[in-house]
């Protein structure tokens, strides 16, 4: 019988006398064995074992495992129920020195550590609500301002020429998320929510005061614009660590805040114009929005610690490399090529299609009402049955109905109908485009990732415009030009989306 020295030794003496040499991980293994058989550790080791089987076993399907797993996704984990539940995978007494695991995630990044749901998470989906009401929300709106100036301060510029006012919108705040994304991942939203509010409200009551084209788009199409892309790109950064499983769906509920605001603003400013004047209605506006982003400050935060890193530019490139990323960026900037334009044009169109005047006020309204199911009910399903999946019906919806029913309808009733079916599509989109990054990108560059993606397609949104506006007047006032334009590129998307799915699984019917 072997006798033992003291706990504190290394050695222990067998029944010749002779050393016999032993190691932590023999010692660990011990402690774990002891683990396992103590009856009061096992239903909460169990509880654990279990959630994180059912976190990895949901998203086999969407992230292949490496063959390292120190380089697995950091949202996924690189712990399985395996390595946990088999402390001889430590060390064994024929093998004392194998050797141990590779650690897992930091804190916090695991699938298990993410809260989805809580009093802190709803009130950052709460405040990004607000945020995306006053932010993507005036986007929506770009169809009023289009025919306001056209008709009013810059009536003797053609409507391509006035189109690059929102089109520069547009551009300066999805392109600006390049460079807050950097911000975020260094600093936190803080700053950015502070900073972008002044910016924001500040470039707003400058609109108010503008009188020539230039000072419309240094207000509007700067200012404001850059403002509003840091409160935008701090909310829907903070979101993504709140939310892992039901990311999608969180995501909707939040940019519907934009749908609603596509809504509610289209109708407060066509009767502020009318009744108080555009100055008026503008400093109005802001101030509402003042308020709404007041509380946002102070309910939108991320759950992670920032993580400061210099300015390399090299790491906007560098994430392109991988195929899924760079292909799926490609199929995002094909549909933002397009997305705006129904957006644009739709209240120009149904003027010159003789839709009654009555009507024509409530049809950005109609489009962004719809657009609020849009948002949500694709985010839902989306969490079920795979985003990539999702977004490919979604963006193939969007590019059908413009084609087939944008372009040989001609009435009121056909009008509508495109208005209430694009909508709901597009609405979609802007819901399920970060969460297609955030699905395939390292959680702590999510910031920076998510801001090359809408960097990239903002030159879509960027030339969209203008290019359907220079096809309506090289057709005389036809939009035939800008609507196969708008449906072709839309649909150009669709098989790019594809091909990002393609890469990840071929043609496997899985969730992805």
């Amino acid at each position: 019988m072997a006798r033992s020295l003291p706990s504190s030794s290394s050695e222990t003496v067998n029944e010749k006398g002779a050393p016999t040499p032993t190691s932590a991980a023999t010692d660990a293994t011990r402690v774990d064995a002891q683990l396992y058989e103590d009856p009061s550790t096992m239903p909460k080791l169990n509880k654990t074992l279990e959630q994180i089987y059912l976190q990895n076993n949901e998203t086999d399907n969407i992230h292949p495992r490496p063959k390292n797993t120190l380089n697995t996704d950091l949202e996924l984990g690189s712990l399985t129920p395996t390595t946990l539940a088999t402390p001889t995978a430590l060390a064994t007494p024929s093998s004392p020195k194998a050797e141990a695991p590779p650690a897992g995630p930091p804190p916090g990044m695991a699938p298990a550590d993410f809260p989805d749901g809580g009093r802190e998470a709803w009130l950052v989906v709460f405040g990004g609500w607000c945020a995306l009401f006053c932010t993507f929300g005036l986007i929506n709106c770009v169809g009023v301002f289009q025919a306001y100036y056209v008709r009013g301060p810059l009536k003797n510029y053609d409507s391509s020429a006035v189109s690059w006012i929102m089109s520069a919108q547009v551009f300066f705040m999805i392109f600006s998320g390049a460079i807050f994304g950097l911000l975020f991942d260094n600093y936190g939203p803080r700053w950015l929510l502070y900073c972008g509010t002044v910016a924001y409200i500040f470039g707003l009551m400058m609109v108010s005061l503008s009188t020539d084209y230039y000072q419309f788009f240094l207000a509007q199409s700067i200012v404001a614009a850059i403002g509003s892309s840091a409160v935008f790109n701090a909310c829907m950064s903070s979101l993504v660590s709140w939310f892992f499983r039901h990311r999608a769906a969180a995501f909707g509920i939040m940019v519907s805040g934009s749908s609603v605001g596509g809504v509610v603003l289209p109708i407060m400013m066509d009767k502020m114009i009318k009744e108080v004047g555009f100055p008026w209605m503008m400093r109005t506006m802001a101030f509402m929005f003042l308020a709404l982003l007041t509380v946002a400050c102070f309910t939108v935060k991320s759950r992670l610690p920032p993580r400061p890193r210099r300015f390399v530019f090299v790491d906007y490139i560098s994430g392109l490399k991988d195929p899924r990323l760079s292909v799926t960026i490609f199929g995002f900037f094909l549909f933002m090529w397009g997305m705006f334009l129904p957006f644009n044009y739709v209240i120009l169109q149904a003027e010159s299609a003789g839709v009654s005047d009555t009507l024509i006020p409530y049809l950005l309204p109609i489009l962004n009402a719809v657009s609020i199911f849009g948002r949500i009910i694709p985010g839902i399903i989306a969490d079920k049955v795979g985003r990539y999946n999702v977004m490919i019906v979604i963006t193939f919806i969007s590019a059908l109905f413009c084609l087939a029913v944008w372009i040989p309808v001609k009435d009121t009733a056909g009008i509508l109908v495109f208005a209430i079916i694009f909508g709901f599509s597009s609405g979609g989109y802007i819901g399920l485009a970060p969460t297609l990054i955030a699905q395939i990108s390292d959680i702590r560059e999510i910031g920076t990732r998510v801001g090359t993606a809408f960097a990239i397609q903002s030159f879509g949104a960027l030339t969209g415009s203008p290019i359907g506006g220079a096809l309506v007047k090289q057709r005389h006032g036809d939009y035939l030009g800008l609507q196969l334009f708008c449906g072709s590129v839309m649909l150009a998307s669709v098989f790019v989306i594809f091909a990002a799915r393609y890469i990840q699984v071929g043609f496997k019917l899985v969730k992805i």
